[in-house]
């Protein structure tokens, strides 16, 4: 897959959702949060958002941080 340059944003929000994933305190909120930015983003740029969505969870969780640019 190639990478994705995810913006900033987008990048810190996944961040909050996964450190709530992890606390097991994941809100309603930040999950609508992540996904109303991500669908805009991938809509924006013109890529699957379930593609976008996998890349975008495995740069925050994997530290994979070259695909943030």
């Amino acid at each position: 897959m190639a990478t994705i340059d995810f913006p900033e944003d987008l990048i810190a929000l996944e961040a909050t959702a996964w450190e709530e994933i992890q606390a097991g305190a994941l809100t309603v909120d930040t999950a609508a949060k992540v996904q109303e930015r991500l669908t805009a983003f991938a809509a924006d740029k013109g890529i699957d958002r379930h593609a976008a969505e996998m890349e975008l969870k495995r740069v925050v969780r994997h530290g994979e941080t070259e695909a943030a640019g």
